[in-house]
């Protein structure tokens, strides 16, 4: 059977997601990007005309990809429609113990990049905004509209304050947290 070797934008993409997650944005500079996914410099100019475009694919790429995993990791710790938070415990619980965990990539990239990058802001806003939406629907069905909006976002806003503590290597706090939740 043959496989399909992934493009030069694909391997481009992924090595940049490793190590803007790993290492970080700054840190990780072009010349280290061409090197690492084997292209060359007028291949890699000819995918991302510079670094924030790359920033900003990166952003896009890394967030189809958490909340894949996100949406996947919930229904792993028995999420289902209504029937309450605890399965977010469960899911936090798998990504925080990942050796590869550096907190939420939005956040490091909004506190690294801001407003040079334009655009990344605006992406992290929609990726916090449809992981409310996830956490809405595990929500209690007698909670209704702009409750159950205010509700989502609450838990949203915790959860991000577990992840930048499971970050900072209390684990074991960040998910006591979360448990207060429910």
């Amino acid at each position: 059977m043959e496989t399909t070797a992934p493009s030069a934008r694909e391997r481009i993409l992924t090595t940049a997601h490793d190590l803007f997650y790993r290492d970080g944005i700054r840190a990780t500079g072009v010349d280290r990007l061409i090197a690492e996914s084997g292209v060359a410099k007028l291949t890699f100019y000819r995918h991302f005309a510079s670094k924030d475009d790359l920033v900003r694919a990166f952003l896009d790429y890394r967030h189809a990809r958490w909340m894949a995993w996100f949406v996947d990791a919930l229904g792993r710790h028995g999420a289902s429609e209504g029937l309450g938070l605890q399965p977010l415990v469960g899911a936090m619980e798998e990504w925080f113990r990942d050796p590869a965990f550096r907190g939420c990539a939005f956040i490091n990239s909004v506190v690294e990049v801001g407003a040079s990058v334009q655009g990344a802001a605006d992406t992290a806003r929609r990726h916090k905004h449809e992981m409310e939406q996830v956490i809405a629907e595990l929500l209690p069905p007698e909670l209704q509209g702009t409750a159950r909006a205010a509700r989502a976002q609450a838990v949203g806003v915790a959860l991000d304050g577990a992840v930048l503590r499971a970050q900072m290597g209390d684990v074991e706090g960040a998910l006591a947290a979360l448990r207060g939740l429910l």
